[in-house]
């Protein structure tokens, strides 16, 4: 039974004890402080951080990850950590990736970014918006309410990100997500070319995206993003569906490997061992044979089978054949059969034109399944 009684959970100098109990208080959490040479106030020995016990629990949640509490007083280079970059736009689906993205932080000791975009509604509407470098605008009173939209369409962004923090900070207190230091940032542009731009610059350790279901992508804005960004973008993306069979990467079991029969799919497979290290994972490694060397594939399709049971001792590896032409549908009898959790696909480097007219396997996919991807660069 708890009791209403106070406890010591910390002695600190005055200003130190002061800005804990700050912190604690912003939390809900009631705090008295004390000096610990009762005898003789005068001369401090230090100030002791008193709450009441039933508050201990979520007192040493917040004492334990205080630089995700209070972020301003702990100096971290980002140099220092991994970072996982996580868009958002503060639906359901982002919501749930960005959870996942917090426990494969704690896994990898990474810090995590949200980045929130959004776009000028006066540009997306306007007709005679050009497919040109740079667009040019009238200094007159219509660019002044233009800016003025723009000013109070970044407020409301900022207040959706703070309430955001505020849940992200609350699932911690709670013991819901792991504790995980994070930040976040708020820019305007198309979302997939700030997530891209952002990725070339910062390099990310991973990019975790939600993503609407199969039967709302073709309507829905985020669908097509997503779809972009694991086309151009250079650094590895986690997409999370909404229908999400599992809630934390430890619960993964099932994993298809689409190989490609050549030697990027070593580095695929190593990118793929080192996000999801140790566990016990079932690896179906799923070609596609073309009518041109059809022999010569199949024997490098055995000698990676024998190189990943080499050297990947903790998963346990399988082959299997899918029609070059029918490749989705083979791919739902093998998700009927054996219930995937993971589908897991190199994804070549290609230009502007090769992406439009012939889109990855990871784009295909995208709108065919409702299951993770991993779209791993090579």
């Amino acid at each position: 039974m708890q009791t209403d009684r106070l406890i010591t959970v910390a002695i600190h100098t005055y200003d130190k004890a002061h800005e804990l109990k700050n912190i604690l208080e912003y939390e809900g959490i009631k705090v008295a402080l004390q000096n610990v040479n009762l005898s003789s106030p005068v001369v401090s020995a230090g100030i002791r951080v008193r709450i009441h016990e039933y508050d201990l629990p979520l007192a040493l949640r917040v004492i334990e990850n205080i630089e995700i509490f209070a972020p301003m007083e702990v100096k971290k280079s980002p140099q220092d950590e991994n970072e996982i970059l996580v868009p958002i736009d503060f639906s359901t689906s982002s919501r749930q990736a960005c959870f996942m993205a917090f426990h494969l932080a704690a896994m990898h000791k990474a810090k995590i970014k949200l980045l929130h975009t959004y776009i000028d509604p006066v540009m997306t509407n306007s007709s005679s918006l050009q497919l040109t470098d740079a667009m040019t605008f009238d200094s007159g009173p219509e660019q002044i309410l233009q800016l003025e939209g723009d000013h109070e369409l970044s407020k409301i962004c900022q207040k959706q990100m703070n309430d955001f923090e505020t849940l992200i900070k609350d699932k911690i207190k709670d013991g819901i997500i792991p504790p995980v230091v994070f930040s976040s940032e708020i820019d305007e542009g198309l979302p997939e070319e700030v997530v891209t731009d952002y990725s070339s610059t910062h390099h990310p350790l991973l990019i975790i995206m939600g993503t609407r279901g199969t039967n709302k992508q073709n309507r829905d804005m985020l669908g097509s993003v997503t779809a972009e960004i694991l086309d151009s973008c250079r650094s590895t993306v986690f997409t999370i569906p909404e229908t999400l069979r599992f809630k934390r990467p430890e619960e993964i079991r099932e994993v298809v490997y689409f190989a490609s029969s050549r030697q990027q799919d070593i580095l695929a497979l190593d990118a793929l061992y080192r996000l999801l290290p140790d566990h016990s994972i079932n690896v179906t490694l799923a070609y596609m044979p073309t009518k041109k060397k059809p022999i010569c594939e199949k024997s490098s399709l055995n000698n990676l089978l024998q190189y990943c049971r080499a050297n990947y001792p903790a998963y346990t590896f399988k082959s299997i054949s899918l029609s070059y032409s029918h490749e989705i549908e083979d791919f739902n009898g093998l998700d009927r059969e054996r219930r995937v959790d993971l589908i897991a696909v190199p994804t070549p480097h290609k230009n502007i034109f090769a992406r439009l007219f012939n889109p990855s396997l990871a784009h295909k996919l995208l709108f065919h399944a409702d299951i993770p991807i991993l779209s791993i660069p090579v």
